[in-house]
């Protein structure tokens, strides 16, 4: 069993370093542990607007939706191999030729998952924070005890989040498109109820109880919230292994036709089509950005009740912007441009018809924000939708200019991810900031369009102009 592990873990490196090479890779995790380090020196400011608990809060269901997130992506590895090197895998998905079962190739990825990342994201997270501590005020963050425990309640957090959405897909992969339906329509409701839930109701995360309050009970909880979902996962795995060829109806030239003379119709059909067949279907939109809509929400409504000077539908919208940005990623992740190269196309041609598929994409966003809005705060529509389309505008911009074509794959690199993060993390303290003088403030995010529309045409010229070569 623990050949497997190692050789997955190696795996993982591999086919990562591979990509942008080793120093990019390796100057990953130093980012992040920088980027921690600067950003925690602001904690006494911090501190004075919030407590230590509500720090710790934000900690750990920050961890919580990375582990939701990544267990999302990591299902999808098998088709995202599959079409970017044709019949390459994963050994994840190589049980038909390994000499051992799918459950415990299974549980294996799982423990790799949590591990690898651990490494990459939780620990110079950690070590980054402890660093500045060292330096400023940090209050019940300042003890060493405090900050090992810190470690293991936020890798805690992480697994349960990424060990709940493998169980959500096993139940998505036994019955379909029927709980598929259910938990859209159950995630929606919960969206739109959830501002009548408790703020303390928060506390009660397991792995945040284990940090303010260490006992074997929390413990005994957050191991429960991991290995139960985990082990039911392993136990009802189901891997389609099909004999036969699938075969579809023509559904391409009937999406066209319903979009006549549309300049980029083939494309937006070919891309509909993609989501809609590949791993997880449509699933893709509730697994990958409708839960972790609903967990934003539903801490930033409960949120408001310890800060009123915040409004939660214009930080809800600010967030919507920056998530809906994944979604040029889904768009980007199984095409390559060499499938083009023998037609009198342009990379810009190729993102140009990515981004049209963005726009249309952003209308389940847009619904969300617009019912939330009418429930909630119906005075602040206009400025909520101006702030989550400009930014949203902005984000994607800025990745296209970054990744042209490979976001999911570039922003690994340590150079790219920090250029991103530097274009990106400004403007959204700055909204957070103006936030706070009223909802109307969202009007100077026009601001924003031109530089978008800039960075988009650089970006164009950019990739046009390099030899480009997507993995």
């Amino acid at each position: 069993m623990f050949d497997v592990f190692k050789y997955m873990v190696k795996e993982e490196w591999r086919m990562h370093s591979s990509f942008f090479g080793h120093s990019g890779f390796v100057l990953f995790p130093v980012f992040i542990f920088l980027f921690t380090f600067f950003v925690s020196l602001a904690m006494p400011v911090f501190r004075e607007i919030v407590t230590d608990a509500q720090i710790a809060l934000g900690m750990h269901y920050f961890f919580l939706l990375v582990g939701a997130m990544i267990g999302a992506f990591g299902l999808m590895g098998r088709e995202f191999m599959n079409r970017r090197f044709g019949q390459a895998s994963l050994i994840a998905y190589s049980s038909r030729v390994l000499p051992v079962s799918e459950r415990l190739i299974f549980a294996n990825f799982l423990g790799k998952d949590i591990v690898y990342y651990f490494i990459l994201y939780i620990l110079p997270f950690v070590a980054g924070f402890a660093l500045a501590a060292e330096f400023v005020p940090a209050g019940m963050f300042s003890a060493p005890s405090t900050l090992l425990t810190l470690v293991l309640t936020l890798s805690l957090s992480f697994a349960i989040g990424i060990s709940i959405m493998f169980f959500l897909s096993t139940v998505y992969a036994h019955s379909g498109r029927i709980s598929l339906l259910c938990l859209f329509i159950s995630s929606i409701l919960l969206l739109y109820v959830s501002g009548n839930l408790s703020y303390y109701t928060l506390y009660s995360l397991p792995s945040l109880s284990l940090f303010l309050d260490p006992s074997k009970t929390q413990l005994t909880f957050s191991g429960v919230l991991i290995f139960v979902p985990s082990a039911l996962s392993i136990i009802f795995l189901k891997i389609d292994f099909p004999q036969s060829r699938k075969s579809f109806s023509n559904s391409f030239s009937k999406i066209c036709r319903y979009m006549g003379s549309y300049r980029y119709a083939a494309f937006v059909a070919k891309d509909s089509l993609d989501l809609k067949r590949s791993e997880g279907g449509l699933g893709k939109i509730i697994f990958s950005f409708v839960l972790p809509l609903l967990l934003v929400w539903i801490l930033l409504s409960s949120l408001e009740r310890v800060m009123p000077s915040l409004s939660t539908l214009t930080l809800f919208a600010l967030v919507l912007g920056v998530l809906s940005s994944s979604m040029y990623n889904w768009l980007t992740e199984y095409d390559i441009f060499a499938s083009y190269t023998f037609l009198p196309l342009k990379v810009s041609d190729m993102i140009r018809s990515k981004l049209n598929s963005y726009l249309i994409l952003n209308l389940v966003p847009l619904i969300i924000l617009t019912l939330l809005a009418l429930k909630n705060e119906p005075s602040s529509l206009i400025p909520s939708l101006l702030l989550f389309l400009t930014i949203s505008l902005y984000m994607v911009a800025v990745l296209v200019y970054l990744t042209g074509l490979s976001p999911s794959i570039n922003l690994y690199n340590a150079k790219t991810f920090a250029l991103y993060t530097l274009s990106v993390v400004p403007i959204l303290i700055i909204n957070i900031v103006l936030s706070m003088f009223g909802s109307y403030y969202a009007f100077m995010d026009l601001l924003l369009v031109p530089f978008a529309l800039y960075l988009l045409g650089k970006g164009f010229k950019k990739w046009d102009r390099n030899d480009y070569r997507c993995f």
